[in-house]
């Protein structure tokens, strides 16, 4: 991992009046917030929240009606995702996105290439001089599968893999880009109490390790074990944030997404 292990009151990210409106429909209504370096910053709400929204408009995929997203102080908005990528944010989605008749080596070596001069495609053609990046970028990818625990299937075929490590291959994949910043959507969806716990623990060691992670997360026992900061959206707007102890004892999150019990 590229970054020591640290927790600073320094914002890697705020969000100034984010809007995101789709013909007239408004997905987010003006949040702001800001996220400290080195914490766990979890993000949830109800369905149709605006959470994914969000994270898009963080990423690249989507660009802000209104309002500035800032990275480290640099305001993002509107560049591409793959710029975005380069700057040190990456990201996983709610349904696993990998190459599944690739192998899993393949899939993370294929995530290293924000952070080479040729990239995965000319290295694996083979062009003259690339050989070595190409073993670079192996190497590389064999330490992030070690890292997150799957050495021992980096030959196999990524869609062979059970979900659970499907979900972890996928993080091991956004970890190749040295992300300072690692947005991870639904990352527990579909995964039983067992895998869980597993992918629980890689994140705080991630976060341990100095990047700074964001989660969407319907899962309230992995977000309350594990978050440091928890912001609630509800309908598109900024609802309440704070400490995972301060949300649990909100009555307005209470009322609108925890339930009563």
């Amino acid at each position: 991992m590229e970054h020591p292990a640290q927790k600073s009151q320094a914002p890697i990210l705020e969000l100034s009046d984010v809007q995101m409106s789709f013909g007239g429909i408004d997905a987010l209504k003006g949040i702001e917030h800001v996220v400290p370096e080195g914490i766990i910053q979890a993000v949830i709400g109800p369905n149709g929240a605006g959470k994914t929204t969000l994270f898009h408009c963080i990423s690249g995929l989507l660009k802000p009606t209104a309002g500035s997203v800032l990275f480290r102080g640099k305001e993002i908005n509107g560049l591409v995702p793959h710029r975005i990528a380069q700057l040190g944010i990456s990201r996983t989605f709610q349904h696993v996105a990998l190459f599944k008749t690739m192998t899993v080596l393949e899939n993370v070596m294929l995530g290293r290439h924000t952070r080479t001069h040729s990239g995965f495609w000319a290295t694996g053609l083979r062009f003259p001089g690339m050989r070595s990046e190409e073993r670079q970028i192996k190497q590389r990818a064999e330490t992030y599968l070690d890292f997150v625990g799957l050495a021992d299937v980096a030959h196999l075929e990524a869609g062979t893999l059970p979900l659970g490590k499907q979900k972890i291959l996928e993080i091991a994949r956004a970890l190749a880009t040295e992300p300072r910043l690692l947005l991870l959507d639904e990352p527990a969806g579909g995964l039983n109490m067992t895998e869980t716990e597993v992918l629980g623990a890689l994140i705080q060691r991630i976060c341990q390790n100095g990047t700074t992670v964001v989660l969407v997360e319907h899962d309230m026992n992995l977000v309350m074990d594990i978050s440091d900061q928890i912001l609630v959206l509800h309908y598109g707007e900024y609802l309440a944030s704070g400490t995972p102890r301060e949300i649990k004892d909100n009555p307005a999150v209470i009322e609108a997404y925890l339930g009563e019990n």
